[in-house]
């Protein structure tokens, strides 16, 4: 069947829901292993209220594994999710194979108009929504703010590099487990090149010149890396090669780190009092720059698509406009608070009086418009992405970088053995790929 047949008939089919009840239909939901997509789970209960014709089943997998997992189902034609959980670099990459569903026909109440312009056209490829997010991001500094005050410092809101360096040697304590900074380790294109790539731009530095070339040789990758792993072996936690997003969420809710740069989607975790032992103490800052014009954060939405295999697209539309729509924003904050409300998505939210108390709200904000895709480094470079570069072969390149870095973070190579083997490995990659000559 055509892609275009298809959309016609998904078209025609998500009308007739409302005047014909389905036969029961079983939709199986692939998502990442992160807290909100984890409160989604345990809100089920509305759904099945709303469509008992709809049965799902959920496979929640670790960041790097569902990656794996959805990108061989779906470039194989597998057929074995009906939404899958993805990012902004999958989507323009999968739309364009035509292996994801236009989301164009969700119901008019869905209030596409509503989604934040830079989350939205990340999902968007020729016209066509591919993805709806669940929720967006960018990168930020959360601290803690008894940790500065009994240093004697004073967290500025838009801090350099410098800044953090100099907090986290005032902290870092580790007679008590006390550690300045948590950073990601742990080896994959969008766990710790994630952090890494974004760093790296607010050092001046690029994956590729303007003709592609790759750049691991020149001196402004060797002081990001160089200035990463001195802040992780002198300030950081043990171990931190293992380290991802989750690992450092749960340090930082321990009490065992004073600055975390991580996703602002965090922050709400950190501040709620039920997991976090350091709740009231929490101060958030922009991501670090180095004056050069670009600050390291990131730009991404963890959104939920359908893979043209499924063979459920009506089901799945249905679940998707659930899950994404304003109602279920309502349905958290009724349930858990405003908080704890998805962010970064719709622009309803940010204007929301009492969303716009929460502490982190206009920062998260902030962080997301402050990243530029199409403008990710200070000199020119040829691909978008701030924190990946868009091409099919960075999930390849990536995550080789990835393991790379967290072996030199662990003690086993040199920064300059680390960023030749980058290098070579890019250029290799990149030739056989047809890029360069």
């Amino acid at each position: 069947m055509t892609r275009t047949l298809r959309a016609l008939l998904g078209a025609c089919a998500v009308g007739a829901l409302s005047t014909a009840a389905m036969a029961e239909t079983t939709i199986t939901v692939a998502t990442v292993n992160n807290g909100d997509m984890v409160r989604m789970q345990g809100l089920m209960d509305d759904f099945y209220a709303k469509h008992p014709d709809i049965k799902v089943e959920w496979v929640t997998l670790e960041e790097n594994v569902l990656r794996q997992n959805v990108t061989t189902d779906i470039a194989t034609g597998g057929g074995q999710y009906d939404v899958i959980t993805i990012g902004t670099y999958e989507v323009p990459i999968w739309g364009r194979q035509g292996w994801l569903v236009s989301l164009n026909d969700l119901p008019a109440e869905y209030d596409v108009d509503d989604l934040l312009p830079a989350i939205r056209g990340g999902l968007t490829v020729d016209g066509n929504l591919y993805a709806a997010p669940f929720y967006g991001e960018s990168s930020m500094v959360m601290y803690r703010t008894d940790l500065m005050e009994a240093a004697g410092l004073t967290m500025p809101d838009a801090p350099t590099w410098a800044d953090i360096e100099k907090a986290a040697a005032a902290m870092t304590d580790k007679s008590k487990e006390q550690y300045g900074i948590c950073l990601r380790g742990k080896a994959g294109w969008g766990e710790n090149m994630a952090f890494l790539t974004a760093m790296s731009n607010s050092f001046g530095a690029r994956w590729f010149d303007e003709n592609w070339m790759p750049q691991f040789d020149q001196p402004e990758w060797k002081a990001t890396l160089d200035f990463y792993l001195n802040l992780m072996n002198n300030y950081g936690p043990p171990g931190a090669s293992n380290n991802g997003f989750n690992e450092n969420l749960t340090l930082f809710q321990q009490g065992k780190c004073g600055m975390w740069i991580d996703a602002t989607v965090a922050a709400s975790f950190v501040t709620n009092p039920n997991d976090s032992s350091v709740a009231d103490k929490v101060g958030f800052a922009l991501a670090p720059d180095n004056g050069l014009g670009k600050r390291a954060n990131w730009l991404w939405a963890w959104s939920l698509a359908i893979p043209s295999s499924s063979d459920a697209q009506d089901a799945a539309k249905t679940f998707i406009n659930w899950a994404t729509n304003k109602d279920y924003l309502a349905l958290v904050a009724s349930k858990e608070g405003w908080a704890n409300v998805p962010p970064g998505t719709r622009t309803s939210l940010y204007e929301n009086p009492e969303y716009a108390k929460v502490p982190f709200a206009k920062m998260t904000l902030d962080s997301i418009n402050a990243a530029d895709p199409n403008n990710p480094t200070v000199k020119p470079v040829p691909y978008v992405g701030v924190q990946f570069v868009a091409i099919p072969e960075f999930q390849g390149i990536g995550t080789t970088v990835g393991e790379i870095f967290s072996a030199a973070l662990a003690g086993q190579k040199t920064a300059d053995q680390a960023l030749a083997e980058a290098q070579a490995a890019v250029l290799e990659e990149m030739k056989a790929s047809g890029y360069i000559q």
